[in-house]
């Protein structure tokens, strides 16, 4: 009943959706110009043999929306890259259709082109492939209206049609350096890799840059770069950019949490204990920066002291690695959870605003209230708080079930 009411319950819009098995591994990845009307087609029409073999295998499914089915399909050809589905053989290695090639020169150029055999030595980057080629052109004229790129296969010494309509930085007339090129470059590899939440923390760490260096036109191209691609990759923002308002109202925050952290501990009478971590960014669960944590310093039962492993072991890690800290943590218990958090963070010289949230009680506790804050049905940012506990809760399950079914097939 699960995945049917799943099915029933999926809009009517355009995106990627993504079957699994009972085991959560993922099965097919495919796109939609309405994900309702093409999941449902499975279940409703008599498909071929090999349909037929993937339908009885799947359990459960995800679905990503997206502003465009063209769009759409730059996310499904970056996923398959990444997972390799069984059901997607097809579009591994297909050589038939169309990729966007970036080549490994000075000045790269970005273009569509068929995959031929690479020459040896050719260390040109290739993206795809893409079943639509009409999708693909017009995900190409986004991609050339935000970063802006060289696609003429001889440089000039003039400015081509792009330049002049400020879609090419004009390498040619060496209008850009190659380090300031090469970044624009870097930054179309990860919207093509669908490396979005990074993409963004990227460019509003270097838009931040230029603005405390007073260098604002700069900064204003960064902006104008941040708020398309917000369009492009969030198009459906309103619900979450309403939660997140009224969870920073809520708790008193000085910012709204674009990223946030929630923690849980999973463990069976002291036996493959394990801890989980969930990210969400923008309101939406940010699958790339889940984490998994084997418990290995504490050998009792004993959650407070796995829970201030998780902690050291996660931020101590940001810190030495200088990657984004999180706006907000969330950790699954009760006060005296959040006091051990709290003081790990604080023993990093950390500031990050952080809470606690029990399963059953639905009562939050913030390390700066006095008192709790008891549930309050409807509110957007209560609600939401809630989600991402469970979301944490159901990840760290999964994680241990799956240790504890290693640990019975090593017996």
């Amino acid at each position: 009943m699960e995945l049917k009411e799943k099915v029933i319950c999926l809009p009517h819009l355009s995106g990627v959706y993504i079957f699994k098995d009972k085991e959560n591994n993922i099965l097919y990845i495919g796109k939609a110009k309405d994900l309702k009307k093409r999941v449902s087609s499975y279940f409703i029409y008599n498909p071929d043999s090999k349909t037929q073999a993937l339908i009885s295998k799947v359990k459960d499914l995800d679905y990503i929306i997206t502003p465009s089915v063209s769009q759409a399909q730059i996310l499904e050809a970056s996923l398959i890259k990444k997972h390799l589905p069984p059901y997607n053989i097809s579009l591994k290695d297909d050589k038939s259709f169309p990729y966007i090639c970036i080549t490994d020169e000075e000045y790269p150029r970005v273009y569509i082109c068929r995959l031929r055999k690479k020459k040896a030595g050719n260390k040109s980057l290739y993206f795809g492939p893409y079943t639509n080629a009409k999708l693909l052109r017009q995900a190409f004229k986004i991609i050339r209206k935000i970063f802006g790129f060289r696609s003429c296969q001889k440089m000039s010494k003039k400015a081509c049609f792009y330049g002049k309509l400020s879609l090419c930085p004009a390498c040619c007339e060496k209008k850009i350096s190659v380090s300031t090129y090469k970044e624009i470059i870097n930054n179309i590899i990860l919207f093509l890799n669908a490396q979005y939440p990074q993409l963004l923390d990227k460019i509003t760490q270097k838009m931040q840059k230029y603005a405390q260096a007073k260098r604002f036109e700069e900064a204003a191209i960064l902006r104008d770069q941040i708020q398309a691609l917000s369009l492009l990759i969030y198009p459906s923002t309103n619900t979450q950019e309403d939660q997140l308002k009224d969870l920073k109202d809520m708790l008193g925050l000085k910012k709204v949490p674009r990223r946030i952290e929630a923690f849980d501990i999973s463990n069976f009478s002291g036996k493959q204990a394990c801890g989980a971590m969930v990210s969400f960014y923008m309101g939406k669960p940010d699958k790339n920066n889940y984490r998994r944590f084997r418990i290995k310093t504490v050998t009792q039962i004993d959650d407070y002291a796995m829970l201030k492993e998780v902690i050291r072991r996660r931020y101590l890690r940001l810190i030495q690695e200088k990657k984004t800290l999180p706006d907000l943590i969330i950790v699954d218990g009760g006060k005296a959870h959040l006091n051990v958090a709290k003081k790990e963070l604080e023993g990093l010289n950390l500031e990050i605003p952080i809470i606690a949230i029990a399963k059953g009680q639905e009562t939050v506790y913030a390390a700066d209230n006095l008192y709790p804050l008891n549930y309050i049905p409807g509110r957007k940012g209560f609600d939401f708080i809630l989600k991402i506990r469970d979301e944490a809760h159901r990840f760290a399950i999964f994680y241990h079930r799956k240790l504890r079914k290693k640990q019975v097939f090593q017996e």
